[in-house]
This record gives C-alpha cells, structure tokens and sequence, in this order.
C-alpha cells in the first residue's frame, strides 16, 4: 500500500527525498488520491519574475510562450521556471475531493489555491489564451493539491479574475500589515505593480498621517495609477537596478534620513543593494520579490556594513487572503484599478 504524506512527497520522482518544491520531477498523474484533491484548471497566474523571463527569453512572441510553458509542465510536472524557481498559483473547480480529506469545499467549487505552482502536479491538455497585460494563462488541464495545500473559495461579490490576480500576491500586503508600525517611514519597490499597490495602500493604513510612503515605479505609465490611491506621500521615478541613484533620491525626499521599512516589490534582478542602502541600520528589508537573490543581498549588505534585518517574502501570513481581498472592497479607487488591468476580459 502507498505511504501518502501530507506534504505530498509521494509524488516526488527526482530526487527522492526532498519535498515537492524543491524537487526537479514531480507525478503529475492525475489520479486523486486519498488525500489530495483534483481540480479542473482554468487559468494560471503564472508569477511575475516567472512570467517575464519566459515573455522576454521568447521575444514576447505567444506561440513559443506557449510552447515554453508546455516545456516546463511535460518535463517538470508542475509549473516552476527552471530559471527563477518560482511558479505562481491557479483558478479551478474542484473535480474531486480524497476519501480522507474533511474540507470546506464540496464537489463544483471554484477556488483558487495558495500555494505556489512550483509545487502542484499539473497536466495541461491544452493553453487557450496567453495575456500579457496580466501574467495569465487559460488553460484546459487539471491539477493536484495536497493535504496541507491551502486554498481560498471564490467570494460572489467579486469578479474571479480579479480575485486570482490578488490572491496571487496576497503574501504581500499581509507582511505590510504585520511588519509597519505607526509613524514609520517606508519604501516601495516596485510601487506600481499589483503587489506593490496593495503594499503601499496597506503601508499607509498601518503608518498613518504621520509616518511616510515612498512608492518607487520605472514605468512612468503606473504613475497616474499609483497617484490615485493617495497612499504615496512621495513618488520616484527610476531603476531599482541603480542603488546609489534609488538612494540619493529617497534621502532627498525623506530629509537626509534612511526609512525604517523597505519592501521588494519588483520583478527584475539585481535591486538587493536598492532595498538595503536606503534602509536604516536598525530597520526591516523585506524582499518580497522572486527575482531575489539571497547570496547578493545577505553578502550586499555585509558589505555596506549594514545591520538591518533582511527578511525573505513567504507567500503565506495567517488572514492573507481575507486582508488582500478586504483591501479591494474598502478602497473604490484601487478596486478600479485591479479591475481595469486584471479583471475581466473581452
């Protein structure tokens, strides 16, 4: 008889003894077992720094995208970019519920799981759309998620599309809501995107009349957008991959002083020593990014003689889901915003 473990290591292939995120193949038949759940997919939102890579190593074209996706699932099981090992998460229905599981969901269920795609078993028969404004891909295909895999049911008074689009982040709003302290002083990285618009609604919630939001964008098309939620107290505009310029420009506008909280929210490589340099000693840096590498950041930040604490993003923090969907349904403004560029399509 088959040991089933929880964590879902019985699909591991290669190499034993790791578990699903960490290995290279994982089975990807789509037999349910006893405790998992089987659920027919309808879209993946691929994660940005996945989606990117694969956008820009295939010249934006949608047909080698497709063939590239497909690529990464018959070979891997699962969608996880060999390049930057992140994956992302999907919207089905639940096709079928293991004889052992005791749920909340029933059979016919659209949810949409969290936990990351770099550790679901995937099977895609076929990608229908790939859209680019939005890092999603419809498919027909089906996926597993294990015992411990966690997921959120799809509210009715919000639009499903939009829902996946900021489930996909909700990690991230959670830390802002957990890590900003009232009066603080903080910076956004990648301020314009959608992790980073929730980060920075959330970061002046938590901060308050008196403390400072500093929203970074490079994209000056993200600036109206980014102004209409009137969480910034200050916008700059330019490259996370140029510290010193991301530094003289935030001390600039923050009276000569470094911030008490940074958050990562770009998609991009190389800006671990443009959340670190503006970031007090006694402060928090939280790279929430998946483009981050933890070998330039902790060796970046020894070699600035800096003393604050690095934090790794974990795409889980208990109520992330609630907190991030809550946050669309308090501000009209930033529920237009999402449903424009990732709500419904045409």
């Amino acid at each position: 008889m088959k040991t089933l473990c929880p964590y879902g290591t019985h699909r591991v292939i290669k190499p034993l003894g790791v578990l699903p995120q960490a290995a290279e193949i994982i089975n990807n038949e789509m037999n349910c077992e006893a405790n998992e759940i089987l659920i027919d997919v309808k879209t993946l939102n691929i994660d940005s720094a996945s989606f990117h890579q694969i956008y820009h190593s295939c010249d934006g074209d949608a047909l080698r995208m497709k063939t590239r996706i497909m690529e990464i699932v018959n070979t891997r099981g699962k969608m996880q970019n060999p390049v930057t090992g992140s994956g992302g998460m999907l919207l089905g229905t639940i096709k079928q519920i293991g004889e052992n599981l005791h749920t909340n969901v029933v059979l016919g269920d659209e949810i949409a799981t969290l936990v990351s795609l770099s550790l679901t078993p995937l099977k895609i028969e076929k990608i229908v759309a790939i859209h680019m404004d939005s890092d999603q891909v419809d498919i027909i295909g089906q996926a597993i998620l294990f015992e411990t895999g966690i997921y959120a049911k799809i509210p009715t008074d919000l639009d499903k599309i939009l829902v996946l689009s900021a489930l996909d982040v909700c990690g991230a709003p959670a830390q802002v809501a957990r890590l900003v302290k009232p009066n603080d002083s903080v910076l956004i990285l990648g301020a314009g995107g959608k992790s980073g618009l929730l980060c920075t609604y959330q970061a002046k919630k938590n901060a308050g009349p008196n403390g400072k939001v500093i929203g970074v964008i490079n994209d000056v098309s993200q600036y109206e957008d980014l102004k209409a939620i009137q969480a910034c107290d200050e916008i700059i505009i330019g490259d996370a991959r140029n510290p010193l310029e991301i530094y003289h420009k935030v001390l600039k506008v923050n009276n000569g002083q470094q911030v008490d909280v940074t958050f990562n929210n770009v998609n991009v490589n190389d800006t671990e020593m443009t959340s670190i340099l503006p970031t007090k000693n006694s402060g928090i840096v939280y790279f929430f990014s998946m483009a981050t590498s933890f070998t330039k950041a902790a060796l970046g930040a020894e070699g600035v003689a800096s003393e604050a604490t690095l934090m790794i993003g974990n795409g889980y923090t208990s109520g992330h889901a609630d907190l991030t969907l809550n946050l669309l349904r308090e501000s009209r403004l930033l529920y237009a915003i999402f449903m424009r560029r990732y709500g419904p399509r045409g």
